[in-house]
């Protein structure tokens, strides 16, 4: 019998060239919720900072690009690494959170949607081609990949297109210490149909929201200078609560990946969680692992981007993807046969997870 896989094909990627370092936020003022001053040392602040999250530096984009720009420069190079034509691209699935933002303003624009901008930017004339966004906060990616999976099982796409994409440094507020989690940047992978003999590709996934208490775990509020604007806002959100809820949660969505996919969790090879904070993802990884009897390392098992790219959202998992295929992370490689995961938890509160064999 024959499977009709969903199978990434091409990988492609866009770091920014802006590279920003920890001490570079030594001049900054930081305040608390309640617009008080934070007395402590700024040093003090950073190194408190870089023990929690693992962040060392982070990438931001060049003035003259906004996130549709570097969404369509990594498609263009999945498109390339795939080897197909961009004109028989059924479906074009762009996860962000903020549209595009001019460097100097802060201000949204999805008028129109960033896909179609990327479709645009890309030269792809065929009607056929379907451009949509997708705002499911950190997840959105993963997400991606469980719609063309949706797709293709069904009939209704061979090829899609899904692309993570976000400028979260265009919505920092420069007085609050948790700006200096936020980064830049965009990944993409091509997914075909593919009939095979042999099951791979996507094999299952899980997704979770919650949103009864959680809903604003992440939200746009107000600067913490007590001399802001109140109707500017900014990217703000509530670490600690985030932090109890995913090491809650993330562990059982990824244990239902798994039970669905029909594999041995020791099977797993690779686990490409959504670089939100290094602490976390550890403790998440350590949860899931023991929880499944799982016999190897979590360094074995989880390879990390974080201290040189900080945290782009949706672009975390797709461009950690995409280094270790083009052999960019030298200490972790994927090869024929290897199962990895897929794992993400953000804003909504959402939580993803997706199993895939190559």
């Amino acid at each position: 019998m024959k499977h009709l896989n969903s199978v990434i094909t091409g990988t492609g990627s866009y770091i920014p060239t802006v590279r920003v370092t920890n001490r570079e936020f030594t001049r900054h003022t930081f305040y608390n919720e309640d617009e008080t001053k934070i007395e402590t040392l700024v040093d003090e602040v950073i190194a408190k900072f870089k023990d929690i999250t693992g962040i060392e530096e982070r990438r931001w984009v060049s003035d003259d690009l906004c996130a549709s720009d570097i969404g369509a420069i990594a498609a263009r190079r999945a498109i390339e690494d795939a080897g197909v034509d961009p004109e028989t691209i059924d479906q074009i699935i762009v996860a962000h959170n903020f549209g595009d933002i001019k460097h100097g303003t802060i201000q949204t624009d999805i008028l129109p949607s960033l896909a179609s901008r990327i479709k645009h930017h890309l030269g792809i004339k065929n009607p056929s081609c379907i451009p949509y966004d997708l705002i499911f906060g950190c997840p959105g990616w993963v997400q991606g990949v469980i719609q063309a999976d949706s797709y293709i099982k069904s009939g209704l796409a061979k090829r899609c297109l899904v692309i993570g994409t976000d400028t979260l440094s265009r919505l920092i507020d420069k007085h609050d210490r948790d700006c200096m989690i936020f980064a830049d940047g965009a990944g993409a992978v091509v997914i075909e149909a593919k009939e095979e003999e042999a099951k791979r590709g996507i094999l299952s996934a899980a997704a979770m929201s919650h949103t009864e208490e959680e809903a604003f775990y992440l939200y746009l509020g107000k600067s913490y200078h007590p001399e802001s604007d109140p109707n500017i806002r900014y990217i703000k959100m509530e670490g600690r609560k985030i932090y109890e809820y995913a090491l809650i949660n993330v562990p059982e969505a990824m244990k239902v990946a798994v039970e669905n996919a029909g594999v041995e969790p020791n099977e797993i090879t690779k686990i490409l969680i959504h670089q939100a904070n290094e602490k976390m993802d550890e403790a998440i990884v350590k949860r899931f692992v023991k929880k499944c009897r799982i016999e190897k390392s979590v360094p074995e098992l989880m390879p990390m981007s974080i201290r040189e790219l900080g945290n782009s959202s949706v672009g975390t998992i797709p461009t950690l993807y995409d280094m270790i295929i083009k052999g960019k992370q030298p200490e972790h490689k994927i090869d024929k046969d290897d199962i990895v995961m897929f794992a993400s938890v953000g804003a909504g509160m959402n939580i993803n997870a997706v199993v895939y064999k190559h």
